[in-house]
Parts: C-alpha cells; structure tokens; sequence
C-alpha cells in the first residue's frame, strides 16, 4: 500500500472513531450529571468539529468521507452517571488509539493535527477517568 492509501485508511477510521464519539457524547449528555454537563457539551462540540475536519482532510488526500452510521453499538448498557461517565472516557481512550494510528500514517499538517487531537482525546480520557495511562493510544503500552 502508498503512503498516501495508508494515510487515507488511517484517516478514514479515526473519522468513524469521531462519528462514532458524536454519538456516544449525546448519550452521555444524557445520563451525566450536572456538574459534568458543560463537560460533556464541550467534548461533543470538539468532536463535532475534529469530524468536519476529517471530513475535509479525506477529502484532501482524494478519497471520499465515510459517512456516519445510523446508530453505533455501546461497549455496555449505559443508564446512570457513572456509566456515562465510563461511557466518556472509553471514546475517548479509542480516540486515541485511531488518531496514534494516523500519526504513524499520515505527514505534514494532516499528521500534526492528528497529534494534537491524540492530546485533547488523552487529556479529556484522564479527565473522565480520573486517571491517565503512559502512552494514551498504544495499546501495547497501555
């Protein structure tokens, strides 16, 4: 595979990762507690945002977008706050493990952006969890 095929693919998932942690963040808005709420507001939002930024970036490298499913299947039942709150920081440690891939991947701008949402996803995972691992994104490492 080019450099470039394995940089669209690489893109490509950590797009899904996004669709998929769209979803998730309105189901965790909807169980989360209040005083978490602006929290999870925000990770939607940036979500929302890094997932048009994907979009774009697909796009770029001359592939077309994969477009978001209907619905996603949760990795658990979610029905209070505490399992929003594990909901959260279990998107997010996946985020980090797509955009890790595309670092690997992809160069230039498009790699430096996926660095810094590998960061944002590892920070607000700590957030979530309470806690941080080493190498957010390495399951090797983790």
């Amino acid at each position: 595979m080019t450099a470039t095929g394995r940089a669209v693919e690489a893109a490509q998932a950590a797009l899904a990762a996004e669709h998929a942690a769209v979803y998730g963040y309105g189901v965790v808005g909807g169980h989360v507690e209040d005083t978490r709420a602006t929290e999870a507001r925000e990770a939607y939002d940036a979500h929302r945002a890094r997932r048009d930024a994907l979009v774009r970036a697909v796009r770029d490298l001359g592939a077309r977008p994969e477009a978001a499913a209907a619905a996603y299947a949760l990795p658990f039942p979610v029905s209070d706050a505490a399992s929003a709150v594990r909901l959260a920081a279990e998107l997010e440690s996946r985020l980090c493990g797509a955009y890790a891939d595309l670092v690997r991947a992809a160069s230039g701008a498009l790699r430096g952006d996926a660095a810094a949402a590998l960061r944002e996803a590892a920070v607000r995972s700590a957030r979530w969890r309470g806690g941080s691992v080493a190498f957010p994104g390495l399951a090797e490492r983790a």
